[in-house]
């Protein structure tokens, strides 16, 4: 490159310098139509904006908070921040006022930028008890507050060109970039301190993760997330024009439009799509249902290493690519894809595979925030890619399994620590700068790693066995008929579970029936469905020993959404709030 990118703002000069040409390096869709910025608008804008925080006196360090959907904007904003010196407080959209409050205390916040109206009612509820919050803008005019196309124009007529360079000049690789406030599924929120070293290190070891082919990505995770915003740096990094969704609901047709090369996705999403897909094929009739069937069958046994497959297997791979995969690709808008990198939780080989199989390869990816946030990811290399694996520790960061089969790791990804919170960062890293992830693997042969679990959800029970719940989870979870399974049983005499069923799944399963459904409550009493799933528990039940069998189990029907605070923003059921939520019900299976 041209330039070497040390500080993260360094991107957007490498971008423009190294791409002249690209018309497009973001854009989003609203309201039917796609706003696009090129390199150029991009680094312009962004240089505006940090005209105008100069002007609002913003100084070195100080936190400017992003509380937004995806959005070009966002992108912009944070480097803007960069540039001057001052820290990105990255926001979930969908968190509660309490968390508003604690995250915009503790972060010392001086100016923030938000979206939504919901949002805007929220903090505009707390800031009479946050002291240092002396800004508020919107990103759109919402006539109340100054908007963000106001903080462009304050930079027009307010350039501070001279010390924007210095400012740049003097933020050093080692500095803070960013505070990423960790949602977790328990416990208040704790923030990440991350700087340019950290998160460019990671863009150097990631960067041969998609192909040179790759031009076009999708985004719909929360950029907020560390996970998805590292990707988008990559895609930047890389010179590729990155999309985001207009809304999770416009994933498939947003898609189709613009034909991504790439994009990441949890392990639930795609579950969604494969649900979707071989629901939509089993409608068909006749000899094409047959060949679909047959198609998705075939999915089940492919091997990621082409030397591992037969050449009949191949032969047949390449009859139901023709017949069935291209057709799908082309509905999703997949012709040419390169890439899906999975993260946040473990996938199923089944939907893993099938993906692969119809040439949307799925790369299993494995890190926390803390680590910045990538620690492994399956690469192109042979036997970098497993079914099950999340692939070997990136270049520059050792792995190592404690006695007690926790995951440690140490390099340069490994965070400043938490703000503000020494002694929590002393607990999380050691005298020997190892990171104790909490996540409980193994490493293979091949130095692939393998997730089995969280150390603190290791449950022992009253007949003194150890229990991991969450394989057992995972697995119950390949189930069609179940969304969600959380396993309990800690000082009982057996393990029992909450399940929220696939309400869709379910509702359709009850009509090829020809039961009539009414109520979702009533549905889930009807007899034929209460033997149905009683069936699947068996079913899977029998893949693990007597003490680790699921005896009891309640079916609830309730919505489980990041909304309402029971699942994370990456779709992670928060346990201790399920369990808070469900105690009497918890209860009464060990009476």
């Amino acid at each position: 490159m041209a330039k070497e990118v040390t500080r993260l703002f360094d991107i957007l000069d490498t971008y423009t310098e190294n791409w002249p040409g690209q018309d497009v390096a973001l854009a989003r869709k609203e309201n039917g139509k796609w706003i696009k910025y090129s390199p150029k608008q991009y680094q312009d804008l962004t240089r505006l904006l940090s005209y105008a925080f100069i002007e609002l006196g913003i100084q070195p360090d100080d936190k400017v908070a992003i509380i937004s959907e995806n959005r070009p904007e966002w992108n912009m904003i944070d480097m803007a921040t960069q540039q001057v010196g001052a820290v990105t407080v990255p926001i979930y959209p969908s968190i509660s006022k309490e968390d508003y409050l604690f995250i915009l205390n503790n972060s010392e916040a001086k100016l923030v930028i938000l979206e939504s109206q919901a949002v805007l009612n929220k903090v505009e509820a707390i800031m009479s008890e946050t002291p240092n919050l002396k800004y508020l803008y919107t990103m759109v005019d919402r006539k109340t507050h100054p908007y963000f196309q106001q903080l462009v124009e304050l930079g027009e007529s307010h350039p501070h060109a001279e010390e924007l360079e210095q400012r740049k000049t003097a933020v050093k690789p080692d500095q803070c970039a960013t505070i990423v406030y960790t949602s977790g599924t328990t416990g208040v929120p704790k923030g990440v301190m991350l700087s340019h070293n950290n998160i460019i290190g990671e863009l150097n070891n990631i960067k041969q993760t998609p192909s040179p082919d790759s031009k076009r990505a999708f985004s719909f995770l929360p950029i907020c997330h560390a996970y998805e915003r590292l990707l988008v740096y990559l895609y930047q990094y890389l010179g590729m024009s990155v999309y985001y969704a207009e809304s999770l609901a416009t994933i498939g047709a947003d898609m189709k439009e613009i034909h991504p090369t790439m994009m990441t996705a949890v392990p639930r999403l795609l579950e969604k799509m494969y649900e979707k897909i071989v629901q939509q094929g089993n409608k068909k009739k006749g000899i094409e249902r047959t060949i679909f069937q047959w198609a998705v069958r075939l999915t089940e046994s492919y091997k990621i290493e082409p030397d591992d497959r037969s050449w009949f297997y191949n032969l047949k791979l390449s009859i139901a690519d023709k017949l069935v995969f291209s057709k799908i690709r082309s509905n999703l808008g997949a012709e040419n894809f390169d890439i899906i990198v999975s993260g946040a939780a473990s996938i199923s080989r089944k939907v893993s595979g099938f993906f692969s199989a119809i040439k949307m390869p799925v790369f299993e990816g494995y890190g926390m925030t803390e680590a910045s946030p990538v620690i492994a990811v399956s690469d192109r290399t042979k036997g970098g890619r497993e079914v099950g694996t999340v692939g070997r520790p990136i270049p520059g960061t050792e792995v190592k399994i404690t006695e007690n089969g926790e995951i440690i790791c140490r390099g340069y990804n490994v965070m400043l620590g938490y703000y503000k919170s020494p002694e929590l960062t002393k607990e999380a890293i050691d005298e020997d700068g190892w990171l104790h992830t909490g996540d409980l693997g193994h490493l293979d042969e091949g130095g692939r790693l393998y997730i089995t679990g969280r150390l603190k959800n290791l449950f022992k029970t009253s007949m003194g066995k150890y229990i991991n719940p969450q394989i057992i989870e995972e697995k119950f979870c390949e189930s069609d008929f179940f969304e969600n399974v959380v396993v309990f049983g800690e000082g009982q005499k057996f393990a029992a579970a909450i399940i929220h069923p696939d309400l869709a799944y379910l509702k359709d399963w009850c009509q090829k029936q020809e039961l009539t459904v009414g109520n979702i409550k009533d549905c889930i009493e009807m007899p034929e469905v209460r033997n149905a799933i009683s069936a699947e528990v068996q079913k899977y039940n029998k893949l693990f020993g007597a003490y680790e069998q699921i005896k009891k189990y309640e079916l609830v029907t309730d919505d489980w959404t990041v909304g309402n605070g029971i699942l994370t923003p990456t779709l992670k059921v928060k346990r201790a709030v399920i369990q808070k939520r469900y105690q009497q019900l918890i209860d009464s299976m060990f009476v």
